[in-house]
């Protein structure tokens, strides 16, 4: 197992970082490995869906925990045997996450992530 922390400055607010997070339909237009997001609803704890990647790749998901008080949530994806979980932190033009899993899983998905938080914190 794996963790490694990446964060992400820029001109957003902590409150439009979070309208962004808080609504998985929003994703796609700062996560550019997001084509489509499938779930019931927005972000809360129990929330289940799919996530459509590029090239076809699916992953199911669950929200394990939110409060948005304190701007963070945390959340289990799982591709096959393959399960991360990535815990997200908001704060004003500030958005960081802490990834946890297997060491090639984590190592994989982290500059995708770098790359994706900087596009939610930019706008």
């Amino acid at each position: 197992m794996s963790t490694i922390r990446i964060r992400a400055r820029g001109p957003a607010s902590k409150y439009v970082i979070w309208a962004r997070y808080r609504d998985p339909g929003r994703w796609p237009s700062w996560a550019p490995h997001v084509h489509a997001v499938r779930a019931d609803g927005p972000l809360r704890p129990g929330l289940e869906g799919e996530v459509f990647g590029r090239f076809g790749v699916r992953a199911r998901f669950e929200v394990l925990d939110v409060d948005e008080s304190l701007g963070r949530w945390t959340w289990a994806v799982r591709r096959g045997p393959i399960r991360l979980r990535i815990e997200h932190e908001v704060g004003e033009g500030i958005a960081g996450l802490v990834i946890s899993g297997p060491a090639l899983a984590v190592a994989a998905y982290a500059p995708i992530a770098r790359r994706s938080l900087r596009r939610l914190v930019a706008r």
